[in-house]
Protein backbone atom coordinates (compact mmCIF):
# COMPACT_ATOMS: atom_id res chain seq x y z
CA UNK A 1 0.00 0.00 0.00
CA UNK A 2 1.80 2.92 -1.15
CA UNK A 3 -1.20 5.89 -0.32
CA UNK A 4 -3.84 5.78 2.68
CA UNK A 5 -6.98 8.16 1.64
CA UNK A 6 -9.78 8.80 4.13
CA UNK A 7 -11.28 5.34 3.83
CA UNK A 8 -8.17 3.96 5.05
CA UNK A 9 -8.10 6.35 8.33
CA UNK A 10 -11.62 5.60 9.34
CA UNK A 11 -10.98 1.78 8.87
CA UNK A 12 -7.34 2.41 11.16
CA UNK A 13 -9.28 4.14 13.49
CA UNK A 14 -12.02 1.63 13.74
CA UNK A 15 -9.19 -1.29 14.37
CA UNK A 16 -7.29 1.46 17.51
CA UNK A 17 -11.00 1.43 18.98
CA UNK A 18 -11.61 -2.16 18.99
CA UNK A 19 -7.82 -3.25 19.86
CA UNK A 20 -8.06 -0.13 22.92
CA UNK A 21 -11.76 -2.08 24.28
CA UNK A 22 -9.82 -5.71 24.04
CA UNK A 23 -6.76 -3.97 25.95
CA UNK A 24 -8.46 -2.37 28.21
CA UNK A 25 -7.99 -4.42 31.54
CA UNK A 26 -4.49 -5.03 30.02
CA UNK A 27 -4.16 -1.04 30.34
CA UNK A 28 -5.55 -0.60 33.99
CA UNK A 29 -2.96 -3.45 35.60
CA UNK A 30 -0.23 -1.57 33.69
CA UNK A 31 -1.07 1.72 34.99
CA UNK A 32 -2.84 0.69 38.23
CA UNK A 33 1.06 -0.44 39.44
CA UNK A 34 2.74 3.00 39.78
CA UNK A 35 -0.39 5.10 38.27
CA UNK A 36 -3.60 5.87 39.12
CA UNK A 37 -5.27 2.75 36.72
CA UNK A 38 -7.72 4.47 34.41
CA UNK A 39 -5.73 4.36 31.74
CA UNK A 40 -7.67 1.89 29.81
CA UNK A 41 -10.88 3.24 30.34
CA UNK A 42 -9.12 6.66 28.96
CA UNK A 43 -7.94 4.35 26.03
CA UNK A 44 -11.43 2.90 25.26
CA UNK A 45 -13.26 6.34 25.09
CA UNK A 46 -10.51 8.47 23.20
CA UNK A 47 -10.30 6.23 20.39
CA UNK A 48 -13.74 5.59 20.75
CA UNK A 49 -14.27 9.37 20.04
CA UNK A 50 -11.96 9.30 17.38
CA UNK A 51 -13.22 6.01 15.05
CA UNK A 52 -16.90 8.02 15.77
CA UNK A 53 -15.83 10.90 14.14
CA UNK A 54 -14.41 9.07 11.38
CA UNK A 55 -17.35 7.11 10.63
CA UNK A 56 -19.05 10.11 10.29
CA UNK A 57 -16.50 12.07 8.08
CA UNK A 58 -17.51 12.81 4.64
CA UNK A 59 -14.88 15.77 3.87
CA UNK A 60 -12.18 14.38 1.46
CA UNK A 61 -9.37 16.37 3.28
CA UNK A 62 -7.68 13.36 4.99
CA UNK A 63 -5.74 16.10 7.40
CA UNK A 64 -8.88 17.85 8.34
CA UNK A 65 -10.60 14.78 9.09
CA UNK A 66 -7.27 13.72 11.62
CA UNK A 67 -7.35 16.91 13.22
CA UNK A 68 -10.90 17.27 14.13
CA UNK A 69 -11.43 13.09 15.20
CA UNK A 70 -8.26 14.89 17.27
CA UNK A 71 -10.50 17.69 18.64
CA UNK A 72 -12.88 14.93 19.69
CA UNK A 73 -10.59 12.71 21.12
CA UNK A 74 -9.49 15.52 23.51
CA UNK A 75 -12.72 16.37 24.56
CA UNK A 76 -13.90 12.92 25.22
CA UNK A 77 -10.78 11.89 27.11
CA UNK A 78 -9.37 15.01 28.59
CA UNK A 79 -7.03 13.22 30.81
CA UNK A 80 -3.29 13.30 30.79
CA UNK A 81 -3.23 10.48 28.20
CA UNK A 82 -6.27 12.00 25.95
CA UNK A 83 -4.59 15.11 25.39
CA UNK A 84 -1.67 13.88 24.89
CA UNK A 85 -2.76 11.03 22.36
CA UNK A 86 -5.37 13.68 20.77
CA UNK A 87 -2.26 16.34 20.49
CA UNK A 88 -0.66 13.99 18.55
CA UNK A 89 -3.21 13.62 16.12
CA UNK A 90 -3.99 16.88 16.07
CA UNK A 91 -0.55 17.92 15.54
CA UNK A 92 -0.47 15.29 12.62
CA UNK A 93 -3.24 16.02 10.89
CA UNK A 94 -2.54 19.24 10.83
CA UNK A 95 0.55 18.56 8.85
CA UNK A 96 -1.44 16.96 6.21
CA UNK A 97 -4.06 19.84 5.53
CA UNK A 98 -5.03 19.90 2.34
CA UNK A 99 -4.32 16.78 1.30
CA UNK A 100 -6.83 13.95 -0.19
CA UNK A 101 -4.47 10.77 0.74
CA UNK A 102 -1.31 10.14 2.51
CA UNK A 103 1.77 8.95 0.72
CA UNK A 104 5.65 7.89 2.18
CA UNK A 105 6.26 11.80 2.46
CA UNK A 106 3.31 12.75 4.08
CA UNK A 107 3.11 9.59 6.56
CA UNK A 108 7.18 10.94 7.61
CA UNK A 109 5.63 13.84 8.00
CA UNK A 110 2.26 12.78 10.15
CA UNK A 111 4.84 11.05 12.64
CA UNK A 112 7.06 13.41 13.23
CA UNK A 113 4.45 16.14 13.59
CA UNK A 114 2.66 13.64 16.22
CA UNK A 115 5.84 12.82 18.61
CA UNK A 116 6.57 16.43 18.63
CA UNK A 117 3.60 17.46 19.22
CA UNK A 118 3.26 15.17 22.52
CA UNK A 119 6.82 16.46 23.51
CA UNK A 120 5.83 19.74 23.54
CA UNK A 121 2.74 19.38 25.47
CA UNK A 122 4.03 16.77 27.94
CA UNK A 123 7.09 18.27 28.07
CA UNK A 124 8.89 14.78 27.87
CA UNK A 125 12.26 14.01 25.96
CA UNK A 126 13.28 10.81 25.01
CA UNK A 127 14.86 8.64 27.77
CA UNK A 128 12.27 9.54 30.40
CA UNK A 129 10.19 6.31 30.61
CA UNK A 130 6.94 7.78 28.48
CA UNK A 131 5.33 7.77 25.19
CA UNK A 132 7.74 9.44 23.79
CA UNK A 133 10.77 6.27 24.16
CA UNK A 134 8.48 4.90 21.54
CA UNK A 135 7.03 7.52 19.07
CA UNK A 136 10.35 8.86 18.66
CA UNK A 137 12.25 6.33 17.67
CA UNK A 138 9.32 5.01 15.82
CA UNK A 139 9.10 8.25 13.77
CA UNK A 140 13.25 8.02 13.16
CA UNK A 141 13.23 4.38 12.10
CA UNK A 142 10.31 5.46 9.28
CA UNK A 143 12.13 8.43 8.07
CA UNK A 144 15.71 6.48 8.28
CA UNK A 145 14.06 3.74 6.30
CA UNK A 146 11.65 6.27 3.83
CA UNK A 147 15.68 7.86 3.17
CA UNK A 148 16.76 4.05 1.83
CA UNK A 149 14.74 4.14 -0.29
CA UNK A 150 12.06 1.94 1.21
CA UNK A 151 8.01 1.60 0.24
CA UNK A 152 5.85 3.02 3.06
CA UNK A 153 4.69 -0.34 4.23
CA UNK A 154 8.61 -1.16 4.34
CA UNK A 155 9.23 2.13 6.53
CA UNK A 156 6.08 1.30 8.72
CA UNK A 157 7.45 -1.92 9.37
CA UNK A 158 10.49 -0.33 10.83
CA UNK A 159 8.37 1.84 13.02
CA UNK A 160 6.94 -1.35 14.32
CA UNK A 161 10.20 -2.92 15.04
CA UNK A 162 11.28 -0.04 16.28
CA UNK A 163 8.30 1.00 18.61
CA UNK A 164 8.04 -2.61 19.97
CA UNK A 165 12.15 -1.89 21.28
CA UNK A 166 11.34 1.14 22.98
CA UNK A 167 8.65 -0.31 24.93
CA UNK A 168 10.91 -3.28 26.32
CA UNK A 169 13.55 -0.16 26.81
CA UNK A 170 11.54 1.30 29.38
CA UNK A 171 12.02 -1.13 31.16
CA UNK A 172 15.75 0.18 32.08
CA UNK A 173 14.47 3.98 32.80
CA UNK A 174 13.39 6.00 35.97
CA UNK A 175 10.15 7.51 35.34
CA UNK A 176 10.40 11.15 35.15
CA UNK A 177 7.04 12.01 35.04
CA UNK A 178 3.53 11.72 36.35
CA UNK A 179 2.68 9.75 39.47
CA UNK A 180 5.44 6.87 38.39
CA UNK A 181 7.89 9.86 39.06
CA UNK A 182 7.60 9.55 43.07
CA UNK A 183 8.64 5.78 42.74
CA UNK A 184 11.99 7.08 41.07
CA UNK A 185 14.33 3.45 41.00
CA UNK A 186 11.56 1.26 41.87
CA UNK A 187 9.99 2.24 38.49
CA UNK A 188 13.43 0.54 37.27
CA UNK A 189 12.59 -3.06 35.85
CA UNK A 190 8.44 -1.93 34.94
CA UNK A 191 6.85 -1.38 31.45
CA UNK A 192 6.08 2.24 30.93
CA UNK A 193 2.04 1.65 29.96
CA UNK A 194 2.04 4.79 27.81
CA UNK A 195 4.20 3.41 25.62
CA UNK A 196 2.84 -0.11 25.47
CA UNK A 197 0.11 1.96 24.06
CA UNK A 198 1.84 3.82 21.81
CA UNK A 199 3.40 0.85 20.71
CA UNK A 200 -0.53 -0.69 19.91
CA UNK A 201 -1.08 3.17 17.51
CA UNK A 202 2.37 2.25 15.68
CA UNK A 203 1.59 -1.43 14.97
CA UNK A 204 -2.30 -0.93 14.13
CA UNK A 205 -0.85 1.80 11.34
CA UNK A 206 1.86 -0.93 10.38
CA UNK A 207 -0.40 -4.09 10.39
CA UNK A 208 -3.10 -2.09 8.15
CA UNK A 209 -0.95 -0.36 5.32
CA UNK A 210 1.36 -3.81 5.21
CA UNK A 211 -1.81 -6.29 4.40
CA UNK A 212 -1.15 -7.81 8.06
CA UNK A 213 -4.45 -7.16 9.60
CA UNK A 214 -7.16 -9.63 8.26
Amino acid sequence: MDNLVWKDMQNIFSQLKNIAEKNKEYYIELDSIMGDGDLGLTMVSAFKALAEFAESNTDDDIGLMIMKAGMAMAKAAPSTMGTLMATGFMRGGKKLKGFDKIDITGMKDFWKAFVEGIMDRGKAKPGEKTIVDVLYPAAMAFEEAAARGSDMAGAMRCAKIAAQAGVEATKNMVAQHGRAAYYQEKSKTLQDPGATVGSMVISIFSDYINGDDE
